[in-house]
């Protein structure tokens, strides 16, 4: 495993995850990021090392390299602030209180097959993006 990269884990099943994969995949010119499905052995395993209650957090967590990781809304801010840039403008989100962002991050998470549906099996990286995904 690249232990310089960040790892965003998913929900392979999701619709809206899988397409917040693809945003990022296209956004990601520093080759900075990998991807996991929170289903798959590694999203498990790296779940597991992390002591991650998976109750609570179902739908996205991002690992920095080393042992920090962020849940909900902070890890959908830290992913953002990566791409650098006009991006950086995100960090604004970061002054509203993270207990009222993660409300939020909530109601879509609870929601999101509902709202955007799923799949019945994780998705499958084209061979061009095979080499982002860590179990592949």
């Amino acid at each position: 495993m690249e232990i310089d990269k960040k790892i965003i884990l998913f929900d392979g099943v999701c619709n809206l995850c899988n397409g917040a994969v693809q945003f990022v995949i296209k956004r990601d010119k520093q080759d900075m990021f990998r991807y996991a499905a929170l289903q798959s052995e590694i999203g498990k395993q790296l779940i597991t090392e992390r002591a991650i209650d998976t109750s609570k957090v179902d739908s996205i967590i991002f690992i920095e390299p080393g042992v920090a990781y962020f849940t909900k809304s902070d890890a959908a801010l830290q992913i953002g602030k990566g791409f650098g840039g006009f991006w950086n403008v995100l960090a604004i989100f970061s002054w509203i209180p993270k207990s009222f962002r993660d409300t939020i991050y909530d109601l879509i998470a609870r929601n999101r097959y509902k709202w955007f549906g799923r799949k019945d099996a994780c998705m499958i990286p084209t061979p061009e993006l095979q080499a982002k995904f860590l179990d592949s």
